[in-house]
């Protein structure tokens, strides 16, 4: 076993600074570069992917494959149907992923990939359309290919100009750009982000209904008007709501009172043994629907300086009840 001592490291910051800014800077040309380069044939890769009855299959090996893995997940996740299919599991079996009615979106810088090349002619006889993203104009996958998007760079930002960094820089970016101008074209909005991702900010944002979050049935404080003081606190006392609903006999609202109010009230010195949840309580609540976004609850609380809301139907009759607590345990706000 050897016994040398561990190999010193070169680490001075201006070196190290230096070296970072010139990675940026090459990075950011090989994308500029790619704007003035895109044309005909970027609208044509556009339109076939529009045409697709399929999935977008994206190919790619070594770092373009990790870029394919990525484009493949934003195109899916902004409307367009994709997937990720590795080109040497293709040449043992998963070539059968791909089907007629699908197409095919190959990456790689140099377009000579062994594994690529064992396999395209398969999926040309398929009649399989492909789409290339390959810095090899000339190369066998431009050969093959239906469509050529050009991602060729200058140079790598490796000082040896071998390690793949500005090329895989500008395939993403190539990649991000058929996603963008796809879901532009698609109309995709920010209802149909938030289908994709259920589980994000935007998702519980766009998709959480006041529903799915309101208080409903004996957990909503609810009092009649006529109801003494006494017992208007023993019911907000009760279920913690931080408010009371005042309601009529048919449920429907007539006013609310908060914990504000109290404190509000007993400034006054007013004596409250003798009054009854009619006489305190404030009239013509903030009210929402059942059916409305928990975000637009949000925003009706922010507005009015509250911090909880009665839920109505349409007949105003009362069916729950909401504060800024339970939007925020659901991470809507």
């Amino acid at each position: 076993m050897s016994t040398r001592p561990p190999q010193a490291f070169a680490a001075d910051p201006e070196t190290l600074l230096a070296r970072a800014r010139t990675t940026f800077e090459i990075e950011a040309a090989a994308v500029l570069g790619l704007k003035s380069r895109i044309g005909p044939s970027f609208v044509e890769a556009v339109h076939k992917i529009l045409a697709v009855r399929g999935r977008v299959v994206v190919m790619g090996m070594g770092k373009s494959g990790h870029v394919g893995r990525k484009i493949a997940a934003t195109l899916a996740s902004t409307g367009t149907p994709a997937m990720f299919v590795h080109p040497a599991e293709a040449s043992h079996g998963d070539l059968g992923m791909i089907k007629a009615v699908d197409l095919v979106l190959a990456i790689s810088n140099s377009g000579e990939s062994d594994e690529l090349a064992a396999i395209l002619p398969v999926v040309k006889r398929q009649g399989v359309p492909l789409i290339a993203i390959t810095g090899g104009a000339g190369s066998m996958l431009a050969r093959h290919a239906d469509l050529v998007l050009d991602s060729s760079v200058e140079k790598e930002a490796c000082p040896l100009n071998l390690a793949p960094t500005a090329s895989t820089t500008a395939q993403m970016a190539m990649g991000d750009a058929l996603a963008v101008a796809l879901l532009d074209a698609r109309g995709f909005g920010a209802e149909d982000f938030a289908r994709s991702h259920p589980g994000g900010a935007l998702g519980r944002k766009l998709l959480t209904l006041v529903s799915d979050l309101m208080r409903a049935d004996d957990q909503v404080p609810r009092i009649a008007p006529t109801a003494g003081f006494s017992e208007l606190m023993r019911e907000m006392s009760s279920k913690g709501l931080g408010a009371a609903a005042v309601v009529d006999a048919d449920g429907r609202v007539q006013g609310i009172f908060t914990d504000g109010d109290l404190r509000r009230l007993i400034e006054t010195g007013a004596d409250l043994r003798s009054l009854s949840a009619a006489d305190v309580m404030h009239r013509a609540p903030r009210t929402i629907r059942a059916e409305a976004l928990g975000v637009e609850a949000a925003e009706l609380m922010e507005q009015h300086r509250i911090t909880s809301v009665l839920v109505v139907d349409a007949q105003n009759v009362l069916v729950g009840a909401l504060s800024i607590n339970d939007l925020m345990r659901a991470k809507v706000i």
